[in-house]
């Protein structure tokens, strides 16, 4: 782990996002009138101190937003900003992509600070944008590159989601096997973990947008209000999928319904095939006053006959029984 929470930093010089100069440090640059950019690391031992020592001239709201662990988003326009917060697909290796990463900021005409407690994405985007020349030029234009990022990808899980929802409901109808509703299960999980945050992620886009601060232009608003109505399709498609999960989940059970009665079925047919066999054999078996058929050599013969005519005469029962049935659907 690195000595400063400052994962990285850049300054806006001559529509150059350049590294603070050696005898300059990030903080510094935050609070000067040229922008600059801040990306601390939310995880760090040292990152509540770093924001109450050096962005002391915030407002007390937007630093503790920026330290907040458990987040939805959302979004408050202050005085001199705004402070939002936004959540992205969680692309870390061995976690689930449905548990969504947060990303904190705060942004005014002449400073951005992010906060992360995990690897996201769309910030090493704009990273890499900004090191090949073609960084934003505004703290709004940040703002709208990094939710266009952000709902994109989310809306990529949801058409992954929706994939996966029709070819599980291919296989349903097909296969017919309760072994897939582990599978239904997990579309459910994460269709629920999903939808969680896009709809206050679509409220918060929202606030953005009817927001009067200064950093919010018309541009910036038109572009944060085409955001929000991506958000509204991804949120309205993904109550369309948990539908879609719940009435697989049903025809699953029904299916479940009508093995348990068909195995049912088969065990009362045999019930009823062997209990009369039983009771017969059981009732020559009785030894009160001696047991019947003890002094005929023949007899143990003539009960297998029995058995075997009844037998018979059971299944010829049960086969026109049957046949009635299908004749009458």
């Amino acid at each position: 782990m690195s000595e400063t929470p400052v994962l990285f930093s850049r300054v806006l010089q001559d529509d150059q996002w350049l590294d603070p100069s050696v005898d300059e440090t990030i903080a510094q640059a935050l609070r000067e009138d040229r922008l600059a950019w801040a990306h601390i690391d939310g995880k760090h031992p040292d990152a509540a101190d770093w924001i109450s020592r050096e962005l002391d001239y915030l407002d007390l709201q937007a630093r503790e937003a920026l330290l907040d662990v458990d987040t939805r988003p959302r979004a408050k326009t202050l005085s001199d900003g705004m402070f939002v917060i936004l959540r992205g697909i969680n692309f870390n290796e061995g976690e689930d992509p449905e548990d969504m990463v947060s990303v904190r900021m705060y942004i005014d005409d002449h400073r951005i600070v992010t906060v992360a407690r995990k690897r996201v994405m769309a910030i090493e985007k704009l990273q890499e944008m900004m090191e090949r020349g073609q960084g934003p030029a505004t703290a709004g234009e940040f703002l709208v590159l990094l939710a266009e990022d952000l709902v994109a990808r989310i809306s990529e899980f949801q058409s992954e989601l929706d994939s996966t929802a029709n070819d599980l409901e291919y296989r349903v109808i097909r296969e017919r096997g309760v072994n897939l509703r582990q599978d239904v299960a997990n579309l459910r999980l994460q269709v629920i973990a999903a939808r969680r945050y896009v709809g206050p992620q679509r409220d918060a886009l929202k606030t953005i947008a009817e927001s009067p601060s200064k950093v919010i232009d018309h541009d910036t608003r038109r572009e944060i209000e085409e955001e929000m109505l991506k958000m509204t399709r991804v949120a309205e498609d993904m109550d369309e999928l948990r539908d879609q999960a719940l009435v697989l989940r049903e025809e699953l059970s029904g299916q479940l319904s009508d093995q348990v009665n068909r195995n049912t079925f088969v065990l009362s047919m045999l019930s009823a095939v062997f209990l009369p066999l039983g009771f017969l054999t059981g009732l020559f078996g009785v030894n009160v006053g001696g047991m019947p058929g003890v002094s005929n050599s023949q007899a143990f013969f003539l009960l297998c006959l029995w058995c075997i005519g009844i037998f018979v005469l059971q299944i010829s029962l049960l086969g026109l029984w049957r046949l009635f049935t299908r004749h009458r659907k």
